[in-house]
């Protein structure tokens, strides 16, 4: 790394923001750079969520966090240099009386073994189920005697009211007596939280160390006020074209036949072009050509058609919309094909699954097209609103970048009648862990679908990609899942809008 600072890129926070995605950050040696690199990030982080007022206690905590797990590091090769076992009472008490001074003059040789051992310090930031997560990670497990003493210093910082007081009071020298943690407690009190709100533990010989912060009640109240000023425009939408409306009809009439489905999609010759579009598209796989609509209907099925006509009326009414959401679309058509893709390897046996997944893949992203498409007037409207009400415009800049969009495209849905399964996935496209049971299934599908195109574009990294998600499918490495997005390319380049 040159002695500049890398560039904060604010795009990839944003998106990781979105997609509840973890930042991460990780060095072996920690120099003073990357503490400023770090502090950069957490603090455009902080600002994307517009919770400002959390800032400078939190790069304190983070710059304590990130120092205490170097130093954990170095003890380790401190005490493999000096043939101690750091699990041993005996010879943890004897190493910790020179650990300090013999370290510091000579750091250089000891921060170059630790990246020789490739010992790193990890910083996670994730936006999760409406919480904030700040985490650092160092691949040296907790000893016994470190996590007790973590432990006593908790237990400790309870008696303590301010930093002086805490100051006063804490004089062990050997290892800051945790006088740092003390005090990062007392920050988290004037965030008004708590030591619940801190939490360290090992997973798989990695000492996590994380603190778990709320959103800010205030700027969520500010956000749902802007939103319903939002979700007018919602009603001012107009209702599905009276064509779709009542093909719909016909096909939820049990009496319905397929000659006079295929007669009345003949009369419109949009809906005819899509549904042969659909039909003979590289996602279907078929082999041969579908050239007339009944074949069409047959293969695709009545509820295939109907969620078909979801997307079609929904596309019509969209289209009306003064912005311009090529873009969106096409990243609509994308996500479709994944998922479909997905769905077929995955759950070839369930037909409504499979046939689900392309038309909710299609629709995933409505809320997005809608804040592309409001009306200029009507922005410089809610703009007034917030004004009058002090709620800081860059509030309402994030709304319109997509924040929040999952649940106003899910009331879209709701208004418009959708199929329950399409309002789920819509509504948890970006938090398949809140998913209702019923659509668990389809929401982490397109969720994944979703994550790939992303990946594709180079918008997000592996290891940002939910582990859950990544087990649930079966994927185990990283090689694994580019050898999957291979497979899916010549298809997916395939695509235009």
């Amino acid at each position: 790394m040159n002695e500049n600072l890398p560039v904060v890129d604010v795009a990839k926070i944003r998106m990781a923001i979105n997609a509840e995605a973890p930042l991460t950050i990780t060095t072996y040696t920690l120099p003073h750079r990357m503490e400023l690199y770090m502090n950069a990030v957490l603090t455009t982080f902080f600002k994307e969520l517009h919770q400002e007022y959390m800032i400078q206690y939190l790069i304190y905590c983070q710059n304590e966090l990130v120092t205490n797990a170097k130093k954990a590091n170095t003890k380790r090769i401190y005490f493999k240099e000096k043939n101690l076992d750091i699990n041993k009472l005996s010879d943890y008490e004897e190493g910790m009386k020179t650990f300090k001074s013999d370290t510091l003059g000579n750091i250089s040789f000891y921060l170059a073994k630790q990246k020789e051992a490739g010992l790193y310090v990890k910083l996670v930031l994730q936006v999760k189920n409406g919480m904030i997560l700040m985490e650092v990670d160092n691949n040296s497990e907790l000893t016994y005697f470190e996590f007790k003493r973590i432990h006593d210093k908790l237990c400790r910082a309870q008696q303590y009211t301010s930093v002086e007081d805490t100051i006063n009071q804490v004089l062990d020298d050997s290892e800051g007596a945790g006088l740092g943690l003390v005090i990062m407690i007392l920050m988290l009190r004037k965030l008004g939280m708590s030591e619940d709100n801190f939490n360290t533990f090992c997973e798989n010989g990695v000492t996590k160390t994380q603190i778990i912060l709320p959103m800010n009640k205030e700027f969520e109240n500010e956000v749902s006020v802007i939103s319903k000023e939002l979700e007018k425009t919602i009603n001012d939408l107009p209702q599905f074209p009276r064509n779709i409306t009542k093909l719909s009809g016909m096909l939820d009439n049990p009496d319905s036949n397929i000659s006079d489905i295929a007669m009345l999609i003949s009369q419109d010759v949009s809906i005819t072009g899509e549904i042969l579009k659909l039909a003979n598209s590289s996602a279907l796989g078929l082999t041969s050509k579908c050239g007339n609509v009944t074949d069409a209907v047959k293969m695709i099925g009545f509820d295939g058609i109907k969620k078909l006509l979801v997307y079609l009326g929904s596309a019509q009414v969209f289209s009306k919309l003064p912005g311009n959401a090529e873009l969106l679309w096409l990243h609509a058509y994308r996500v479709a094909f994944i998922s479909y893709n997905i769905a077929k390897n995955y759950f070839p046996s369930n037909r409504p699954l499979v046939e689900d997944s392309y038309v909710c893949g299609l629709m995933h992203d409505m809320g997005r097209i809608l804040f592309e498409g409001i009306h200029p007037s009507y922005l410089e409207k809610v703009k007034d609103i917030c004004a009058k009400k002090g709620i800081d415009i860059n509030i309402f800049e994030k709304l319109l970048s997509g924040v929040n969009h999952a649940e106003l495209g899910a009331r879209i849905a709701e208004k418009w009648n959708f199929p329950q399964e399409i309002v789920d996935v819509v509504r948890y496209h970006h938090t398949p862990s809140a998913a209702p049971e019923a659509s668990a299934v389809l929401v982490k599908i397109i969720f994944l679908a979703d994550i790939m195109v992303h990946y594709i574009s180079q918008e997000i990294d592996y290891y940002q990609i939910d582990k859950d998600i990544l087990a649930y499918f079966k994927f185990s490495s990283q090689k694994q899942f580019d050898e999957v997005i291979e497979k899916l390319k010549s298809g997916y380049d395939s695509i235009t809008f």
